[in-house]
């Protein structure tokens, strides 16, 4: 039986295909594989190897923590298939579960590496504040029922931007060695309806950094703590002295800039 997928160059020739895709992390324990929980990117290499008919390794531009969710994250891998990307596109998506959509695929410079030519990465965290919970955003938001100083919470955030070491905000268990990344956007707003939405944009990120960030500008929201409190802690390179790490489903990858 003929395959369904168009085949595109050379069946020897390796090439470099870099995916696109967004994901609701909400039943899935993160990016990387791992031995006691379904993974994003094992998802997608058993999905691409049934395609394929070759294993491959999916380069990740960087982990997501189980149940954080993505709107562009992007991935690499090499393969001697021959079926053209947007055929690929098309056949991962009609395989993958409703959780996971690839938004695009092409080929990349042989060169490129998903997570090493990064050049920067926004995420977002939404906060719902209200008193009242919202069964819909229960899965993509941390509900907050006592009412945050937000402009508070922003005059901390604003101490962030620049270069600065981060291993206030950094957990135990971080692979890099280097707590020094630069802050390009520590941005907030709040809608209405009581949506708080926290945008990030640094070249770089520290395990939990971003949720250990938004924890204790929420401690600051509440009252617990003041803005020079903050930028005391912040400064004080201890993790100990910050507020709590936020919960994962607040949290979304939404660009990787390259």
């Amino acid at each position: 039986m003929a395959s369904p997928f168009a085949f595109d160059g050379n069946m020897d020739e390796k090439k470099n295909i870099r995916i696109i895709l967004g994901y609701d992390g909400t039943g899935y324990h993160g990016w990387q594989r791992q031995k006691n929980g379904l993974t994003i990117q094992e998802v997608l290499e058993e999905n691409l190897r049934v395609i394929l008919g070759e294993s491959v390794i999916v380069l990740g531009s960087g982990r997501t923590d189980a149940g954080v969710h993505a709107l562009h994250q992007v991935c690499n891998f090499k393969t001697t298939s021959g079926i053209a990307p947007e055929s690929l596109r098309r056949g991962l998506n009609s395989l993958l579960k409703e959780d996971i959509f690839i938004i695009a695929a092409e080929y990349a410079p042989d060169e490129f590496h998903a997570r090493y030519n990064v050049r920067s990465k926004i995420y977002e965290y939404r906060i719902w504040n209200s008193r009242e919970r919202n069964i819909f955003l229960r899965h993509y938001t941390w509900h907050i029922r006592e009412a945050l100083a937000i402009e508070k919470m922003a005059r901390c955030l604003s101490v962030l931007r620049g270069q600065h070491d981060f291993s206030s905000f950094r957990s135990s268990g971080s692979e890099n060695l280097n707590p020094v990344r630069e802050m390009i956007r520590a941005d907030l707003s709040r809608d209405q309806e009581g949506l708080i939405t926290i945008v990030f944009e640094a070249d770089g990120f520290l395990r939990h950094m971003v949720r250990n960030i938004v924890g204790t500008a929420v401690d600051a929201g509440k009252g617990r703590i003041t803005v020079d409190e903050f930028e005391d802690i912040f400064r004080s390179l201890d993790r100990k002295r910050a507020g709590i790490n936020a919960p994962p489903q607040g949290l979304f990858l939404t660009m990787v800039n390259y």
